[in-house]
């Protein structure tokens, strides 16, 4: 028994002395490739047995012949070790690089495909994962390319639409001036109207530059949806009675939630005064308001015609007018971005769908607990 913990205890020094020679090796080359990192491994085993051997060979006295036969046998060992480590360590070396290349080409644009061929779970788990970040970065640079087109196209609009009234509103003030005015009541009536048009403009950028820096302050309250409602649609009575349509608002289900009065009024108003000037005269606009498996939804239709299926999804965007945007009636096309926004620091969504005739508008809230 003796004997036996002896040859252990030689055996296992053996070992230790090339596991640590083995793990300086592996720190001078903790930089390199793997296959150096493999190569060493394996040699470290082999050297461990090897050295394990002579230890208890030169303890036993083993004969000169022995000792080289176990020499020999050890030595082969090496060889066919070293060797599988270095095809180990080759191949993982290419599909790494492999792997490399292909990661390379979506950060430059392209797409992330993985390389053909067998590899190790590890690599295929990468793999996977930059797979995804691959689907990630285009979804971002979509929504990158989204966003610099709808600041182009606003950058574009408020140019347009405020040279049009700064040039009408300084060609009545030179005429008021040079005292050429036929009707100088009539002229003071109009750059009044225009500067409260340019007011308004310029409190939509205010409140939408305020929605995208997260800075808008809500102060919810408990209230009931058909209050509301019908502040709105007191408040839009006028402009649909001057364009002559209708307003229905008899789907008002008194349903209670937690809201900013103000903005959630701003909501339904830049609704309300969107679907009117887009319908026709003599055309209905309806809004209901109705319980939902998510809260309550706020809708409304109108007689638009419809939306192109090509532009409904780009309808919330900022800037975003539509096919017929040039009409005057269209602004600066923030209503809808300043309605997305208000619902969203709400905690609710906007969506629109097209109807026959026309497209409905609804607004998602989370109702009052």
């Amino acid at each position: 028994m003796n004997d036996m913990l002896r040859m252990a205890l030689y055996a296992f020094l053996g070992a230790v002395a090339a596991g640590a020679l083995g793990a300086g090796a592996l720190w001078l080359l903790r930089r390199r490739s793997l296959t150096a990192s493999l190569t060493v491994v394996a040699s470290v085993a082999v050297t461990a047995m090897l050295a394990g051997t002579l230890a208890v060979a030169w303890a036993m006295f083993l004969s000169p012949h022995d000792l080289k036969v176990v020499t020999t046998v050890v030595a082969m060992a090496t060889v066919v070790s070293l060797a599988t480590a270095l095809m180990l360590g080759r191949w993982v070396v290419a599909r790494s690089r492999e792997l490399q290349r292909a990661a390379r080409s979506f950060g430059y644009g392209g797409s992330f495909a993985a390389p053909d061929g067998p590899v190790t779970a590890e690599l295929a788990d990468l793999s996977r994962e930059l797979a995804a970040t691959s689907a990630r970065l285009a979804e971002s640079r979509n929504r990158e390319r989204a966003l610099e087109t709808s600041r182009r196209e606003l950058v574009a609009w408020i140019s347009h639409d405020l040279r049009t009234p700064l040039a009408g509103l300084r060609a009545m003030a030179e005429a008021l001036e040079d005292g050429v005015a036929a009707d100088p009541e009539r002229y003071l009536k109009q750059i009044r109207t225009e500067v409260e048009r340019l007011n308004d403009m310029v409190g939509d950028l205010f409140e939408l530059s305020r929605i995208h820096a997260g800075a808008l302050a809500l102060s919810p309250s408990r209230m009931s949806l058909y209050d509301l409602v019908g502040d709105a649609l007191a408040g839009a009575d006028p402009l649909a009675r001057e364009l002559g349509v209708r307003l229905v608002g008899d789907r008002i289900e008194p349903v209670p939630v937690e809201v900013d009065g103000k903005e959630m009024s701003r909501v339904l108003g830049n609704l309300l005064v969107n679907a009117i000037r887009r319908t026709p005269a003599d055309g209905t606009v309806a809004v209901a308001a109705e319980r939902c498996p998510e809260g309550v939804v706020l809708s409304v239709t109108d007689g638009c015609g419809g939306i192109p299926e090509e532009d409904l999804p780009r309808v919330f965007d900022t800037g975003w007018r539509g096919t017929h945007a040039r009409t005057p009636p269209a602004g600066a096309g923030l209503g809808l971005a300043i309605v997305r926004g208000i619902v969203e620091a709400h905690r609710g969504s906007a969506s629109v769908h097209n109807i026959p005739g026309g497209c409905r508008f609804e607004v998602t809230l989370p109702t009052a607990l």
